[in-house]
């Protein structure tokens, strides 16, 4: 695949390379991401952070903190610290105690505003995956069930405004469709 062979190249020229995998809900950016740590994680220490595990619940998903959370992330990685960060358990609505993970060569951020303004310089890359968003929120609902509608219909809202004031799509450097 031209993308894994790319993506090998920019990781083992750049220093704690991150991978940021951006794009509406649904585009299948989960499976992209495992698909390149599966390709690359032999070869290249690998480490994949999905945003739902940042994310502070529905409302502020894509907000302060998780820029915050994200630029915190970037800077531990390049200077090569265990990531020390706490996965939001969205059954309870809150988050697990910190946990450290050790440093890798590789960070792969997947999900949406993982490519975000904030963070670009920390990036090696970028790759938006392009989806119409009412078929994204399509497979999100049959993905994960009937019962978070209300709530996927206010995250298109959130994510259409976040990919607007941050130009997410037009700053990716690959773009692909899904």
């Amino acid at each position: 695949m031209q993308l894994i062979d790319a993506l090998a190249e920019i990781a083992q020229g750049v220093d704690q390379p991150i991978i940021a995998i951006d794009g509406p809900a649904g585009a299948g950016k989960t499976t992209l991401a495992s698909t390149v740590f599966l390709a690359l994680s032999p070869h290249i220490s690998t480490t994949v952070i999905h945003m739902d595990e940042l994310y502070p619940g529905w409302e502020s998903a894509l907000g302060d903190e998780l820029t915050k959370t994200l630029t915190w992330l970037s800077l531990c990685h390049k200077a090569k610290k265990p990531l020390l960060y706490s996965s939001f358990n969205w059954a309870t609505n809150d988050f697990y105690e910190p946990q450290s993970h050790p440093s890798t060569h590789l960070l792969i951020l997947e999900g949406v505003a993982s490519a975000q303004i904030a963070i670009e310089e920390t990036l090696a890359t970028s790759i938006w995956l392009d989806l119409d968003p009412l078929i994204g929120y399509q497979r999100v609902i049959d993905r994960d069930g009937e019962n978070i509608s209300r709530e996927m219909t206010q995250w298109l809202v959130m994510q259409e405004q976040h990919f607007a004031a941050d130009r997410t799509k037009e700053r990716c450097e690959f773009l692909l469709s899904t």
